[in-house]
């Protein structure tokens, strides 16, 4: 039990001796080794800090509707225009290997989005068809739409689960393939969220 940081020290070495041009190549690791060095990501308002300053990592935003561990809780998990520079073929979300909540391929979506602020909040405006799946060792989840998502929409993940037991920060990756005759998904940027205990 008990805080348990990200697992990362293979992505800093890959990152370290690759570069940024060597991220198309992350889909083809083990969802262990797709974790480059992160910085904090809370919800609006919540003070952000970085575990390692490097210019591999994007910060993507999301948003929760509950953090604290064991409860129910909706994820939108976000990619703007300005995130991504192709339309996507397929996406895939690494999940890290100690989050330990069921993930139900039913209750998981790709949407057209509205990105919240301080007079809204986040939410999905449309479903886009897709087919999801859960990785078979349970390390990604997986999409595929039925047509080439454009990079002009505002698009995302939604998911409904428990929050896993164990407090502290997971890192999720955003891979996208793009259309072409080259199938390598390039790394868009990662969600850092953080699960709380419980407020007594």
């Amino acid at each position: 039990m008990g805080f348990h940081p990200p697992r990362r020290p293979l992505a800093l070495a890959v990152a370290a001796g690759l570069g940024t041009a060597a991220l198309s190549a992350l889909s083809l690791l083990s969802p262990a080794a797709l974790q480059p060095p992160a910085r904090a990501q809370g919800t609006p308002g919540l003070l952000e800090f970085r575990w390692e300053n490097s210019r591999d990592y994007r910060k993507l935003y999301f948003f929760m509707t509950n953090t604290q561990r064991l409860q129910r809780s909706e994820y939108y998990l976000v990619l703007r225009p300005k995130d991504r520079k192709t339309a996507i073929l397929k996406l895939s979300v690494t999940i890290p290997d100690h989050f330990d909540a069921k993930i139900d391929p039913s209750r998981v979506e790709l949407c057209r989005m509205s990105k919240g602020g301080m007079l809204s909040r986040t939410r999905c405006l449309e479903t886009i068809p897709a087919t999801i799946e859960i990785a078979e060792n349970g390390g990604a989840i997986e999409i595929f739409p039925d047509t080439p998502v454009s990079d002009t929409d505002t698009i995302g993940v939604y998911m409904r689960l428990f929050n896993p037991f164990d407090v502290g920060m997971y890192q999720f990756n955003a891979l996208a393939q793009a259309p072409g005759e080259v199938p390598i998904s390039g790394y868009l940027g990662s969600w850092l969220i953080q699960i709380d205990p419980p407020s007594n």
